[in-house]
């Protein structure tokens, strides 16, 4: 019997792919045999450009085939443009990951409403536009694996991050509703909610003080790497996940379960 986690001749979308989460899916997805087509924000350009070019890399050091694209998750013609692009080139869509979001840390007063607009379109708006591409050609396949991904802050509240929380909320419900929906059309619709990670996006607002806090409070004292999120979009991506749909998959070193508070013995 053939490994259930081999995605040998699996096509696969990975945005966000020039960095952190992304980019270890991108990689992760590689090493199990897919192909991967990936998309990356257009500035800075010159950064970018090149961590998109370490993606590239990586994906054809496994002998795989890289596609990777420019352009700006909140317009909905990028979603449709990256599908196309990964149908013309291997023939159709077996696995999407919508990933790119950006993070903002700001008290709920001092958002803007320039503000949640601008993380609603990214975060979640992102994530409608990919969800809607990947079902149209998903469906008319006969199936396909569709992978969201959330965050743990969306289960246990960060202050100062309102808008971020919010739309990754609603990219969980949005997880769920299409489980429902797309199920009759072969095509399973799964989350994930990362916990602390270190990545790119983070980098800034992980300072000294706030990772000796998380190395505190997460049961299994660190902070994940991002290639532990590339290897669970690999098992929801493969066929062992083949009956999970509708699921937000906590991989956060078992944070949310932690209430310890130092209660003194009784």
């Amino acid at each position: 019997m053939d490994s259930p986690y081999d995605l040998s001749g699996r096509r696969a979308v990975v945005t966000g792919a020039s960095q952190g989460i992304g980019q270890a899916a991108a990689i992760a997805l590689a090493r199990a045999g897919a192909n991967v087509a990936g998309l990356y924000r257009p500035d800075p350009p010159a950064e970018e450009a090149e961590r998109a070019g370490e993606t590239v890399a990586s994906v054809e050091g496994f002998g795989r085939e890289a596609l990777m694209l420019q352009g700006d998750v909140g317009d909905p013609a990028t979603a449709s443009r990256l599908a196309a692009a990964t149908v013309e080139a291997w023939g159709g869509l077996d696995i999407w990951i919508n990933n790119a979001s950006r993070l903002l840390v700001r008290p709920f007063f001092d958002t803007s409403n320039e503000d949640w607009d601008a993380l609603i379109a990214s975060n979640l708006m992102s994530y409608v536009y990919g969800c809607q591409a990947a079902a149209k050609q998903m469906s008319s396949q006969g199936g396909g694996r569709i992978i969201n991904i959330t965050s743990v802050a969306r289960v246990q509240p960060i202050a100062d991050l309102s808008a971020y929380v919010t739309a990754k909320g609603g990219v969980a419900s949005l997880t769920q509703v299409l489980a429902v929906e797309l199920a009759p059309l072969g095509i399973t619709v799964n989350s994930i909610a990362p916990g602390a990670t270190d990545t790119p996006l983070n980098a800034q607002a992980y300072t000294p003080e706030v990772r000796a806090n998380y190395e505190a409070r997460i049961p299994l004292g660190r902070i994940a790497d991002a290639q532990e999120i590339g290897d669970t979009v690999v098992f929801l991506a493969s066929d062992a996940s083949r009956y999970v749909t509708g699921q937000d998959l906590l991989v956060d070193g078992g944070i949310v379960l932690n209430g310890n508070v130092g209660h003194a013995e009784t």
